[in-house]
């Protein structure tokens, strides 16, 4: 049985690494496994990547319109590897844009198309599932709410999990206490922190960590730290803000901080999931016009993670978010400080999003997700599994 997988930065070479991992140990026939990926995928495979997922490593339209030349390359190279070597199916790991290309010329090759962690057209850009509908046989997500959101267009689609569910729930055991976090980083016990998570990429960190910033001023009592992105050094950030930069303990920050502002992404599920109190702040660099246009364009009334799978799980369409959400031109000190205000003392506003993270946990569930992954596409293809 053969497969080809493709994964086209950092994160899905992880899932991908994890999923290849899984495929070998339940398969119980000879699996043959090439990908497009990275170090821990060609690692958990044991061959070499047929292309490095780090010469794809692309952000934004510009920087794909640049490397046009690189793109066409590979998806040269994926083409003459399917029509050569014919792969029983084909794994798709986000990146969809790129992905969806390789999907419809495995599909018009007959071969097995299943997607691994949705492309977000429910957000936007909804035009895109009727090509996913034409081009992926099966669909396996990591967001409940997008089970409904597939079956409504008659797509196959099965929820296998949340790895940052799993991702938590290790973590837990090895997060730093209290008193070992304050004694690392040389801090006053009787003061408490909040945790400033402002992206990774340096446009986010431009954006929002001014804004971060300033709002913490009203709060000289607290001790604001800056979780560090990998990649992204410390002199960076000491042009937006003082505040102490933590690197590679993120959890911990967050599990030994009362309150934290967070810009959107994976970051504010992980902070829910560590019953963490948050304000969501996001502010891009674009004028109103943008954001005003931006709002016609998505198709969601909330961004964050938490919101979404929260209040998707009530079919309450006017079901208030557990989080504040500040975007665009509400993201701003003062807007951000007020809401801040609200979740430092034991107030209702705190309590209220307490209680909506442990419904938020209940809905995710605690799934092996690789496993399941790994166990449907094995099914899919009618491949024996071990018991």
């Amino acid at each position: 049985m053969k497969l080809f997988l493709s994964a086209g930065e950092t994160s899905g070479d992880l899932h991908g690494a994890q999923i290849i991992s899984q495929l070998l140990q339940q398969s119980a026939e000879p699996l043959q496994i090439q990908m497009m990926g990275g170090d821990r995928m060609a690692e958990a495979a044991g061959v070499t990547p047929l292309i490095h997922c780090s010469t794809m490593a692309f952000m934004g339209f510009s920087e794909v319109l640049r490397n046009l030349g690189t793109v066409r390359r590979s998806l040269k190279t994926i083409k003459e590897y399917i029509v050569s070597e014919k792969p029983d199916c084909v794994v798709l790991i986000d990146y969809p844009s790129f992905n969806l290309k390789i999907a419809r010329m495995a599909k018009d090759r007959g071969i097995r198309v299943v997607w691994y962690i949705s492309p977000k057209v429910w957000a936007w850009k909804t035009w895109r599932v009727k090509a996913l509908k034409k081009y992926v046989d099966q669909m396996l997500t990591i967001l409940p709410f997008e089970t409904s959101f597939y079956q409504r267009y008659g797509m196959d689609v099965d929820y296998v999990g949340n790895p940052t569910v799993e991702e938590i729930d290790k973590a837990r055991p090895t997060l730093l206490s209290r008193e070992e976090f304050y004694e690392q980083h040389k801090l006053r016990l009787r003061r408490q922190c909040v945790a400033l998570l402002p992206g990774s990429r340096r446009s986010e960190i431009k954006n929002n960590l001014p804004v971060m910033d300033q709002a913490m001023r009203q709060f000289p009592e607290y001790i604001p730290i800056i979780a560090g992105a990998p990649g992204i050094p410390e002199e960076y950030y000491r042009q937006f803000s003082n505040a102490m930069v933590v690197y590679d303990q993120g959890f911990s920050i967050l599990a030994n901080s009362r309150a934290a502002l967070v810009t959107s992404g994976t970051a504010t599920l992980e902070t829910a999931l560590l019953d963490i109190p948050q304000v969501v702040c996001y502010r891009g660099n674009g004028s109103k016009l943008t954001y005003a246009i931006m709002g016609k364009v998505l198709k969601v009334r909330f961004v964050s993670l938490p919101n979404l799978i929260y209040t998707d799980n009530t079919q309450d369409k006017d079901a208030v978010g557990i989080i504040p959400e500040l975007l665009m031109q509400f993201c701003n000190p003062q807007m951000v400080a007020d809401e801040l205000f609200k979740l430092l003392p034991d107030t209702e506003q705190r309590q209220y999003q307490l209680d909506g993270y442990k419904k938020l946990a209940e809905i995710l569930g605690h799934k092996d997700t690789a496993k399941n992954a790994a166990r449907l596409i094995l099914e899919g293809l009618g491949c024996k599994v071990k018991e």
